[in-house]
């Protein structure tokens, strides 16, 4: 009787100790690399983060579909592809200053701020995803 009582004991206590280490060194869900917290350890500006983690709270239908990281004219950019065709997708610098939007809306064809960015964007890197 006694062994049945320790079993789910040492279960229990085991699995805290798990959580425990899983939330000091954890998989990040953004880039895939493991993180234990501390700043700085990618390239991913702490403000798109930011934006990422206000993206998963939304409900499904209102998130965006990706983040795209772009070189834009020598420069890291943030291309936020939205949920629908009729919103326009955002391009955001590295300080998350809205830069335009190259695409999208009822046109298609964004807002006119960044005519050649279909053109001129490179080395394309998918750096968040919706889980629909």
């Amino acid at each position: 009787m006694i062994r049945l009582f320790l079993i789910p004991v040492i279960v229990v206590l085991s699995c805290g100790s798990v959580k425990k280490s899983q939330s000091a060194a954890s998989k990040d869900p953004v880039n895939g690399t493991t993180s234990t917290g501390q700043a700085g350890k990618d390239s991913i500006p702490p403000c798109v983060r930011k934006k990422i983690d206000s993206f998963k709270v939304k409900p499904q239908h209102e998130q965006p579909q990706r983040v795209i990281e772009y070189s834009y004219k020598g420069k890291k950019v943030y291309y936020v592809a939205m949920p629908c065709c009729d919103f326009f997708n955002e391009v955001y610098d590295d300080k998350c200053n809205l830069l335009g939007s190259p695409d999208g809306g009822f046109s298609g064809r964004g807002d006119g701020k960044l005519p050649d960015f279909a053109k001129e964007a490179k080395n394309e890197k998918i750096i968040w995803e919706a889980r629909h």
